[in-house]
């Protein structure tokens, strides 16, 4: 009776299903794990709603922001990983078992029944690309490399946000690491392992869309490299979500040094053009006008809040005492209210939705 086990199946198919069975059972615990880093975030985010720091682009001092608004966009960012990782699961949620060798089977089977019984959705429609469909995989290493940039992006952030020079975090023991010569060292290790592990699964993704690129159908002796990627992949990312749960759950966040960073700066700057607009000078001039005032200031060491109205009226007499209000840093945030902004009450929005989302209490 055992070598009848074989009739109707093929090496090919059998191995397809094992791998579309594997990925069907891994796919949850990675949704799982990103969720537990969305938890970790949203956590953070409702206790620093009103911690400001300075926004950055080109790594510059662009605008104050809220620290629960940096944390909220990784947030969204993880969410849209979620998204791809569960349409991953339609493609992976087929059956090619019955596809036999690439033609079907004269055998009088049941696809649908064996579909059913290994608790797949459906099977495949045509018996060609059962066998010879590695796009699931691809999918899942595209998402799982999308993940890795958002993960290795965040990890950037981190380390640097811990260095002497930013110290606006500092990582708990248990995800920082000593120097074997310098006794003052904390390395945020853990965030650094993250970023590095990025080009692991880059990698992968790279290599079997290499395998696949010029492969005719249908199975292939070369696709047997579709799987040792997909495996470490999978053992690679689970942990990085883990580790960088456990970095976010415990840091420290030094809201005081935040707060100064937007004090000694001219990222108030866009909000003194906006005042200006707002008394309907052309958006345009007033952008020339701030750029006057802080060519002023760098010239003296004052930043803009430090000016005296006298500098103010001498370069625009339209600017009055009500100036300093709009330049104060936590105005400046409180005042973005558009969706999506970063005012407090939009931050806070975001925060409840995400919590409702993760159905947190």
């Amino acid at each position: 009776m055992a070598g009848k086990l074989h009739t109707a199946r093929s090496r090919n198919d059998q191995v397809a299903t094992d791998f579309h069975l594997y990925l069907k059972h891994r796919l949850p615990l990675v949704i799982d794990a990103i969720k537990q880093l969305q938890t970790a975030l949203v956590n953070q985010a409702s206790q620093h709603i009103h911690t400001i720091m300075p926004g950055y682009t080109h790594l510059q001092h662009a605008q104050p922001i809220s620290f629960g608004h940096y944390l909220t966009a990784y947030y969204a960012m993880l969410k849209r990983d979620i998204e791809r990782f569960e349409f991953n699961q339609q493609h992976t949620d087929l059956s090619p078992l019955g596809a036999a060798a690439l033609a079907g089977t004269t055998f009088p089977i049941d696809r649908e029944e064996t579909t059913q019984l290994l608790g797949f959705k459906q099977p495949y429609t045509n018996s060609l690309d059962a066998v010879s469909d590695r796009d699931f995989a691809l999918e899942f290493l595209s998402n799982a490399a999308i993940l890795m940039m958002h993960l290795s992006r965040f990890s950037e952030e981190l380390i640097s946000w811990c260095s002497y020079e930013f110290n606006y975090l500092e990582m708990a023991d248990e995800y920082s690491t000593g120097s074997s010569i310098m006794p003052q060292k904390k390395n945020p290790d853990m965030a650094e392992l993250t970023r590095g592990k990025t080009g692991r699964v880059y990698g992968h993704l790279m290599g079997l869309l290499a395998t696949m690129k010029s492969l005719p159908l249908a199975y292939n002796k070369d696709m047997q490299e579709d799987k040792e990627g997909v495996f470490d992949t999978v053992k690679t990312i689970i942990p990085c979500l883990k580790v960088m749960t456990g970095m976010i759950e415990t840091m420290h966040v030094n809201t005081a040094q935040m707060q100064q960073a937007v004090q000694n700066d001219f990222s108030n700057a866009t909000e003194l053009a906006d005042y200006l607009a707002a008394k309907g000078i052309p958006f345009r001039q007033a952008h020339a006008i701030v750029g006057q005032l802080v060519y002023e200031g760098i010239q003296n060491h004052q930043n803009l809040q430090d000016l005296s109205l006298a500098q103010f009226k001498a370069i625009d007499a339209r600017i009055d005492a009500d100036v300093y209000h709009v330049l104060d840093p936590t105005v400046a945030v409180e005042q973005r209210t558009s969706l999506g902004g970063t005012g407090f009450d939009q931050v806070e929005s975001q925060v409840k939705q995400a919590q409702q989302e993760l159905q947190l209490p």
